[in-house]
């Protein structure tokens, strides 16, 4: 009974008086090591971006050259099935991983310099994409949608990010060039009788083909 007294006593031990400075430092350090993490900037991804808008660029003008001896099968995939089985999935993942990119903290929604560089090479790669594969209304409502989320997530006090702000800017970019495209080329006779739909977005092949391969 004496020994148990004893080493109830003593400083330091399990549940004893000492023990409290420990389990108070611990705590304290703790809730600082998740202050430093909820404080933290959230990164851009330039690898993410930059080999996304690469692989871009590269699929989308070899894929032309990979059509030629076998063009009548590839191009029924292109223009039809293509489409609905890759641009759909795509724009839907796209808006997924833009609903994840918002912040509490404002001082985080900015673009860093690496995001500067790549956002209108980005925006032009979606410009021939919207163009070029006929998908204003897929992409008009995507961009809708995003602009939506935006406003909603701003009532919470939620910013985008550097990554959201990316692709939003990216999409923005592609409106206004697709909006600049469409005013030049409005008056066009041979492509609005090639585009005779009430959405006239002229394909830049077809620009090329009319205009200018046949000068030559």
């Amino acid at each position: 009974m004496e020994a148990a007294a004893r080493r109830r006593q003593q400083p330091g031990a399990a549940g004893g008086p000492g023990a409290q400075p420990g389990a108070s430092f611990l705590q304290a350090r703790h809730s600082s090591v998740k202050a430093d993490e909820a404080a933290s900037t959230a990164p851009f991804h330039l690898d993410l971006w930059f080999y996304f808008t690469l692989q871009n660029w590269i699929l989308d003008f070899g894929r032309p050259i990979a059509m030629i001896d076998s063009f009548e099968l590839l191009y029924y995939y292109d223009e039809y099935l293509g489409h609905s089985l890759w641009y759909i999935p795509f724009f839907l993942i796209l808006f997924m991983y833009f609903s994840g990119c918002f912040t509490p903290t404002k001082t985080e929604s900015v673009m860093p310099g690496a995001a500067l560089l790549l956002v209108v090479p980005s925006g032009l790669y979606y410009w021939y994409l919207v163009t070029e594969g006929q998908i204003f209304i897929l992409f008009i409502f995507t961009f809708f949608a995003m602009l939506a989320l935006v406003l909603h997530q701003k009532r919470k006090r939620l910013f985008l990010d550097s990554n959201g702000l990316f692709l939003f800017y990216s999409f923005a970019i592609t409106l206004l060039l697709v909006a600049l495209w469409v005013a030049w080329l409005w008056n066009d006779p041979v492509l609005r009788k090639k585009y005779p739909g009430v959405i006239y977005v002229p394909e830049p092949w077809a620009f090329y083909t009319l205009h200018v391969s046949s000068r030559h």
